[in-house]
């Protein structure tokens, strides 16, 4: 059922049919080969949510949680620090009007 009347194909469909075979309940041990080797089912790839708490994912997700509110408070510390520091550099800014002569440096102009 894997391949064409001419068995070119059976190296493709190995995989598959080996799959096909170990998640076929034997009829002499009432078990999946899977299963019998390996201690669980096999998995295929669209199995739902399983029910219940996850100790391990809780810990995991507090874990992140603290991380990400340490960092925010070490950000949010830095960006103070900035905008102290870019104040106090900064000075009373004159305000121009249209049709005011300024004093300009010809420098950094290119001609």
């Amino acid at each position: 059922m894997f391949i064409d009347h001419k068995q070119e194909q059976w190296p493709e469909w190995l995989g598959t049919a080996e799959f096909a075979y170990n998640n076929k309940t034997h009829s002499s041990t009432q078990i999946l080969p899977f299963k019998a080797n390996y201690g669980q089912d096999p998995r295929m790839g669209f199995e739902g949510k399983k029910k219940g708490k996850y100790e391990g994912a809780e810990k995991f997700i507090e874990k992140i949680k603290q991380i990400q509110k340490k960092t925010k408070a070490v950000l949010e510390k830095a960006q103070e620090e900035m905008k102290k520091y870019t104040d106090r550099k900064k000075g009373e800014v004159d305000n121009y009007k249209v049709g005011d002569l300024v004093m300009l440096s010809t420098k950094d102009l290119k001609y």
